[in-house]
């Protein structure tokens, strides 16, 4: 039996990009992660602490979208380790970061980044 839990849709604003008007005008972004994660033990005792607590994720990815980084690539890889980092037990782990309506030549509405192990 497997165990999945997926946080969809953290709905953030930052300041990424490499022109410096995306510095200063920022933009809207989506995380989304899912994780494989034994879950069992809270399930059969109803306890938060036997599992991964939906908004400590929320809160790493709030703190490290508010980080400034030219490269979505740099942020996506913070939230990862950040997460590995706070949640050992993670058996496997996806994260996927969304910018939307990036700047480019073109009709373009979002690009995604995505780390998964």
């Amino acid at each position: 039996m497997t165990h999945h839990i997926s946080i969809e849709g953290i709905n953030l604003y930052g300041y990424h990009g490499c022109l410096p008007e995306e510095g200063k005008i920022g933009g809207h972004y989506r995380v989304d992660v899912s994780m494989q994660v034994d879950f069992s033990e809270a399930a059969a005792t109803d306890d938060l602490n036997k599992t991964i607590d939906y908004c400590s994720i929320y809160e790493i990815s709030k703190a490290e979208v508010s980080v400034r980084s030219k490269l979505i690539e740099q942020v996506v890889e913070r939230i990862y380790s950040k997460i590995r980092q706070t949640f050992p037990q993670i058996q496997s782990l996806q994260v996927k970061l969304t910018k939307f309506n990036p700047p480019m030549n073109g009709d373009v509405d979002k690009v995604s980044v995505e780390i998964k192990d």
